[in-house]
């Protein structure tokens, strides 16, 4: 039977968000006709607005009643699936008009990946082929947004840092990012950082010891300009935050320091990614030493392609 009518169910936050993108890839790839509708959260939908294959976009508003569960489902049971797949799995699927629903509740055997697990949702359609890389799409507007406040820095070497989490046990020091600035003064030509509003405290604190030119982008960027300023960075350092995931997924090689949590599980999915993690589970304990010796070595490798 012909597919041509999908429903995709994603999750909430940015990172986790960023980590469905390669099912929504590995379904276009499947069903190149389909049209795929997409459920996702007010913030997080950003990244499927420039998706050049998604149909509508339904946002689940989690500060409504019932968490938005009624408002939603009044809309999505006005139109017939040929496939649902749900990686949220609250439910919402079974309430749905779909020929054949994926869950959570029937995925296969997968790695210990956030990655790996999603694709084994679908692993019954997509015949467990090559995982497509994680993505976020940018339009000409967020190009042209990082163009500008990057100016004559394009081109040049560029150190970006995602200083905060929504967590402070998830945040390194920011002594440690001072310190990790100062000490790659001479391998990079500047310091971005990006993050939220609730990051420019810590932002803040990094620009003033700096030794290189820093440009504080924290709460100045909307999900898409931050992905398109990324792009034109050579390299990301950052907590186990939403920053490390746009990053990875914008093709910028990535440090992502943990403390507690599951690296395995939840770094960054890309094969320029690496963790650093503090011993005893304590971000605190993550050295800078062992920051900057991946960091040489990661462009100690660039340098030499």
């Amino acid at each position: 039977m012909l597919t041509n009518k999908i429903l995709f169910i994603s999750l909430s936050n940015v990172g986790d968000v960023i980590m469905t993108t390669p099912v929504l890839q590995a379904l276009h790839n499947n069903y190149k006709d389909a049209t795929i509708d997409i459920v996702a959260d007010q913030r997080s939908s950003e990244i499927f607005f420039y998706c050049p294959f998604r149909g509508d976009i339904f946002i689940k508003n989690k500060k409504s009643f019932l968490r938005g569960v009624p408002e939603l489902l009044g809309k999505l049971r006005a139109r017939k699936y040929d496939l649902i797949v749900d990686l949220r799995t609250d439910g919402l699927a079974y309430l749905l008009h779909g020929r054949k629903k994926l869950t959570k509740w029937n995925r296969g055997k997968t790695g210990s990946h956030a990655v790996q697990q999603h694709m084994g949702v679908i692993g019954s359609e997509y015949n467990n082929r090559p995982i497509p890389e994680c993505r976020i799409w940018t339009g000409q507007e967020d190009e042209k947004f990082a163009r500008s406040v990057l100016g004559d820095l394009i081109g040049k070497r560029i150190l970006s840092l995602g200083p905060g989490a929504n967590a402070q046990k998830k945040i390194w020091p920011v002594e440690n990012y001072s310190a990790l600035v100062e000490r790659l003064a001479e391998k990079f030509d500047a310091v971005v950082l990006l993050g939220n509003r609730q990051d420019a405290r810590l932002s803040q604190k990094i620009t003033a010891p700096s030794w290189l030119p820093v440009l504080d982008l924290c709460g100045r960027t909307t999900l898409l300009q931050a992905a398109a300023v990324l792009r034109f960075t050579t390299f990301f350092v950052g907590n186990d935050s939403g920053p490390g995931h746009i990053a990875a997924a914008s093709g910028v090689p990535t440090i992502t320091i943990f403390g507690p949590g599951e690296p395995e599980r939840y770094r960054p999915w890309s094969e320029n990614s690496q963790c650093v993690i503090g011993d005893d589970n304590n971000i605190t304990n993550a050295r800078v030493e062992d920051v900057i010796e991946r960091i040489l070595r990661v462009m100690d490798k660039l340098n030499n392609v």
